[in-house]
């Protein structure tokens, strides 16, 4: 029997989502490794069940009735949607602004005490999922957990909440200056949503 920690991944690689190169990561660091959470989350079915198995473990980790789902765009929308179903709730999503802040816009609104979750496709630093925690926060949301497909940050990635992961990847990651990829002259690609 497979984990499912093993059954993500194998989904990530069979669909061609588990990357290898040299790519510039949307936190700025570069990697090897990149997960292209678009070529596997293209199947229903597969985000479906990414879903339904990041809903239960967030059922444990919140420890009380989630009311609100939210999560960063572009990455963090069908994952999101996915588990709002799967909990039975209603969904939310943060953009970017022009000043490059994460914002709540098109008309969604939080109550003040109402239970959230924050979900993205991939942590790396936390960083998103953290302007997303703190948003809601600021509506006055008790944001009681978050919650991601892949954790490439080891466990690392502190969003001031409690945290669950379908895997949990020790994914090398360096600052630009410190790459031995640029160092050897290996262009960089940039294939997440946002460009730096």
């Amino acid at each position: 029997m497979t984990t499912p920690a093993e059954e993500a991944l194998d989904l990530f690689h069979r669909t061609g989502a588990y990357l290898r190169g040299h790519f510039r990561l949307t936190s700025g660091l570069h990697s090897p490794e990149y997960l292209q959470c678009a070529l596997v989350l293209q199947y229903p079915s597969y985000a479906q069940h990414f879903g339904t198995e990041l809903a239960s473990l967030l059922r444990e980790a919140a420890g009380e009735p989630v009311k609100l789902v939210a999560a960063p765009a572009l990455g963090g929308l069908i994952i999101g949607h996915e588990v709002a179903r799967a909990l039975g709730v209603r969904f939310i999503f943060t953009e970017r602004a022009e000043n490059g802040k994460m914002t709540l816009r098109r008309g969604f609104e939080v109550t003040p005490g109402e239970t959230a979750v924050v979900i993205e496709d991939v942590v790396t630093t936390g960083g998103s999922s953290a302007e997303v925690v703190k948003i809601l926060e600021c509506f006055g949301a008790r944001v009681l957990a978050a919650g991601s497909i892949i954790d490439r940050s080891g466990g690392r990635a502190d969003l001031g909440v409690k945290r669950v992961a379908l895997a949990t990847l020790q994914v090398v990651a360096y600052p630009p200056e410190d790459c031995p990829m640029c160092k050897q002259g290996v262009p960089v690609q940039k294939p997440g949503s946002r460009p730096t």
